[in-house]
Parts: structure tokens; sequence; C-alpha cells
């Protein structure tokens, strides 16, 4: 699937996969975030911390009648405030592709598929 933006010079066409690569990118910056976790983390049963090679597998971009959603799938740190990491991914994600692609999100819905703690082991 790929997201077109029109411009005075042509078409654009932006595909999903870098739309998730960028959202990717500006959520793991954020204070609290592990990183990116697979979102077929309840039929495997296992949560998986995937590289900067694999955001894809965590983040699932939407659009549907113009309006773009994008669902991410992440792994916070112990001790930290799951709700405001949540919102900081949100805000930095929506600036990110706003100022990068330049189109407006309808939603970014986070989905915490786990809790790291200290030690290094998953909860």
């Amino acid at each position: 699937m790929t997201i077109d933006i029109d411009t005075t010079y042509g078409q654009i066409n932006v595909s999903s996969e870098v739309i998730a690569t960028i959202a990717g990118g500006a959520a793991v910056d954020c204070y609290g975030i592990v990183g990116m976790a697979s979102q077929h983390q309840l039929k495997d049963g296992l949560t998986e911390l995937l590289g900067r090679d694999n955001f894809g597998r965590g983040i699932v971009v939407h659009n549907e009648d113009d309006n773009l959603t994008i669902d991410m799938y992440i792994i916070v740190s112990y001790g930290t405030k799951i709700s405001e990491v949540a919102r900081l991914v949100q805000t930095k994600v929506n600036e990110t592709i706003e100022q990068m692609l330049g189109i407006k999100i309808g939603a970014i819905n986070i989905f915490v598929q786990g809790v790291r703690l200290k030690n290094g082991q998953m909860m």
C-alpha cells in the first residue's frame, strides 16, 4: 500500500514500509522506550524485541479513505509511567511524520507488548 502526495511538480508515492520505518525511528528515540515488539506476540507467545531493520513487523499502517492510522507495538522500560511514554511516542511520531512527509495522521494507536526489567528480562 502506498500513500499518494500530490505536488505542483507531480505525484509522490510513499510506501507504508517507509512510514513504518519513520515512525519506528521516532519512537525508539523517546525516553522510556526499549524498542518495538512483534505485533504477533499474542499468537507467538513471546515478546520479541525488534531491531532497527525490523520496525515494519512492529508497526501497522492503515490508509482508509485518506485517513492514515498507525498501530505501534512497543516495549517500555520498567519504572516509567506507561501513559506518559505512550503519549510522548504519539506526539513524537506525529510531529516527525508531519515534518518529513507533510501528511496528517488520523490516529496513532499504542499497544504496550511488554516491560523490560532492569536486569534485561521481559515481563
